[in-house]
């Protein structure tokens, strides 16, 4: 059992994010050695490229005998091959190394966002639409690994640059200033737009958020749209978004394409500038036709470098973008969050998954909960001053009309929803941090609508634990799933589909018992499970769980068959404890009860009279 707790939210509301250069450090310091190879190569693999152009002046200079020779022909192809065959050699150090940094990365990165995402009050929404989140995790990560990557790149670029002035200057200084300084202008340039190429790339992201947010709520309300035969009107919208997000891109796409043909533009005016002086320098004998040609290569090369650096200018500038809605996504995580280096599992082995089998504090004897409060942020709905005890073996029954605050006392209680006042306790044991404590095996929760997954059946049983099929049936069995299962078509093996749509309302719920039942816990709360149960499966799953020995449960619900078992029932009112104790104390003394009994502030569902 991990004591770890979340982090003081004022505490977080005083630290900034960490700056985009330091994420980036950090990223290369978590797989150091990887990221100093790739430079290496990349250095090597540069600076190859050195060879060509000065052989090139020894050959014009040979060929024109307008300068003094150094070396034949021969010698001359050999130093070009060898060359070649260095470019190889660091392109092979590249495609060792490129790949895994950027996928440790990328891998540590979306760790860490989901991580702090699972560390949140489970009830606690995202702070966008889980399109957008998806396309952080997809689109954002990205941009770490790849800036860092991108250093290696500009690092060795600007070491070839380094050593073509000092060549070129050797050469002919005047010449080397003049034919470089225009690219100095656009680098220049490059700066000064470095904040509305921020801006763009802002509003893309934003608009690529939303069209992908509206493609996951159209997928999840495809039933609707149909009823409300609204799917002209829908596909309009979405139509409209897409016009939306095409205008934003085609406006980042081209101001980015604009600077580019800026920096290559600058090209041009360079190779003129050598012309112009080169000509006087010609005749005077003091520039030959090998220096012209080693110039115009060294200047296209540095002219794709100038271009390169505002790129990365320009990239860095994104990065920050994406830095930003990353920790947006990662709310109330620490700075150092989301750089906070772990092993990424990428080398083959698998993490070690372990379950707790003891409780923190022994076995369940009672449950306590005094002053309980939450409010929901902005309104006067939640829960206020609500205290529980519940012993062991006991069954205990929370309900109320509609809204009345049993689902957020649940939550509240299971650390779902942060609690803004009072005490839980387990055995007299003060909770610091129900979330992580309301686990098996001390409990096991199913809300209202249960989640399940594409997956077979067993998987979403057992999600991950270590049990045989006669566990599994065992669980089953309790869940009085044991006859749907000899009819479903490859028995623990069917594939339930997303979110379980080849079984039905009742499946569903008792697929979702059965996963609590196979964890065996020492407490077992239900959020009105067995609504979607005809009267006959309802009572056998209640005699199932009662047979248990010690078992002891929590559970929402307004239905007769559940209330007659309780042992204990609270009556919510407005978000406060109206009344509680046994059936017949509340039918005779508490109006509450009586109407909810009668039907009075509930529908009486079939079967319940």
């Amino acid at each position: 059992m991990t004591t770890e707790t979340l982090p003081n939210t004022a505490e977080v509301a005083k630290s900034a994010k960490l700056p985009g250069w330091y994420i980036v450090w950090r990223s290369i310091r978590f797989r150091r050695w990887l990221w100093l190879l790739n430079l290496a190569a990349m250095t090597v693999h540069v600076m190859s490229y050195q060879i060509m152009p000065l052989c090139l002046r020894e050959f014009f200079n040979l060929l024109t005998h307008h300068g003094p020779a150094r070396f034949d022909v021969w010698t001359l192809t050999a130093l070009i091959v060898a060359g070649e065959l260095i470019a190889v050699l660091g392109v092979f150090g590249l495609n060792l190394t490129n790949v895994p940094f950027y996928v440790h990365n990328l891998t540590l990165l979306r760790h860490n966002i989901l991580r702090h995402i699972l560390r949140r009050p489970g009830a606690s929404a995202l702070p966008d639409s889980p399109g957008e989140a998806v396309s952080r995790f997809r689109g954002d990560t990205i941009e770490i690994p790849n800036f860092a990557l991108w250093m290696n790149d500009l690092l060795g670029s600007v070491a070839y640059c380094v050593v073509a002035v000092i060549i070129m200057m050797r050469i002919n200084a005047s010449i080397t200033v003049f034919a470089i300084l225009p690219l100095l202008v656009v680098g220049g340039i490059a700066n000064l737009a470095a904040k509305r190429i921020a801006e763009y790339r802002r509003a893309s992201r934003r608009a690529a958020g939303i069209v992908s947010g509206f493609i996951g709520e159209l997928f999840g309300a495809v039933q609707a749209v149909k009823v409300a035969t609204a799917e002209k009107d829908v596909l309009a919208h979405f139509h409209a978004l897409n016009e939306d997000r095409r205008i934003i891109s085609l406006r980042d796409r081209l101001f980015n394409e604009f600077l580019g043909s800026i920096f290559r533009n600058a090209t041009n005016i360079g190779t003129g500038v050598i012309l112009i002086l080169a000509g006087q320098a010609m005749q005077a004998k003091t520039f030959t036709v090998g220096d012209f040609m080693l110039f115009v290569f060294y200047l296209g090369f540095i002219s794709e470098v100038t271009t390169f650096f505002g790129l990365v200018v320009a990239r860095y500038q994104q990065l920050g973008v994406s830095i930003d809605r990353m920790y947006r996504l990662m709310q109330d995580a620490p700075r150092e969050g989301l750089i906070e280096p772990c092993d990424t599992y990428l080398d083959g082995r698998l993490p070690e998954v372990t379950y707790a089998t003891e409780c923190a504090f022994g076995p369940l004897h009672e449950l306590e909960a005094e002053g309980l409060t939450f409010t929901f942020p902005g309104t006067e709905n939640g829960i206020a001053d609500v205290s529980l005890r519940i012993p062991r073996g006991s069954f205990t029954v929370i309900t109320g009309r509609n809204g009345s605050g049993k689902t957020t006392l649940l939550r509240v209680l299971l650390g779902l929803l942060p609690k803004d006042a009072g005490e839980i306790r387990w055995n007299g044991h003060a909770i610091a941090n129900a979330g992580e404590f309301f686990v098996p095996p001390h409990s096991a929760y199913t809300a209202q609508v249960p989640r399940l997954f594409s997956d077979p059946l067993r998987d979403n049983i057992l999600m991950g634990m270590a049990k045989d099929n006669a566990d599994v049936r065992r669980a089953l069995y309790a869940a009085v799933l044991e006859e749907d299962l000899e009819r479903l078509e490859d028995g623990l093996d069917t594939k339930v589909g997303p979110k379980g749509v080849k079984l039905s309302g009742g499946q569903i719920q008792r697929t979702a018992a059965a996963r609590m039942f196979v964890r065996e816990p020492e407490l077992l709360i239900f959020d009105d499970l067995s609504s979607a149960l005809d009267v006959e499966t309802e009572h056998t799953l209640w005699e199932r769980v009662f047979a248990r020995e010690g078992i002891t449960c929590l559970v929402v619900s307004h239905r007769k068959a559940a209330l007659r078992q309780a042992d204990q029932i609270i009556v919510m009112k407005d978000g406060r404890i109206e009344a509680a104790g046994s059936l017949p104390e509340l039918l005779e003394s508490c109006e509450e009860m009586q109407r909810l009994w009668h039907g009075e502030l509930i529908p009486v569902e079939v079967g319940d009279e």
